[in-house]
């Protein structure tokens, strides 16, 4: 599977928001189905777990920059946060 390409799909026919303040607020408010974190993204940050209230996360292999060129913005992007896939496959890269 192309992530690259899912996380564009995603981002152009569903819901996804960008950024670690508004990913954990979505986490908060039970919204959120899968985190998308940049290789970069400080552990601190997500306290070193890998579920956070039950919420897959996927370590994208790229850096924050990678991360945001990948989701068609000029600049970096070190969480998303997938509420709605819309018409892309990148809630199956959680199994991967």
């Amino acid at each position: 599977m192309d992530v690259k390409r899912e996380i564009r799909v995603a981002i152009n026919t569903g819901d996804v928001d960008l950024g670690f303040k508004e990913a954990m607020k979505n986490v908060e408010e039970d919204k959120c189905k899968l985190l998308i974190v940049a290789s970069n993204c400080p552990e601190e940050k997500l306290t070193g777990n890998d579920d956070i209230d039950g919420v897959p996360i996927y370590h994208f292999k790229g850096n924050n920059q990678n991360l945001g060129s990948s989701a068609g913005k000029p600049f970096a992007i070190s969480v998303l946060s997938v509420k709605d896939p819309g018409e892309s496959n990148i809630l199956s890269v959680k199994a991967e």
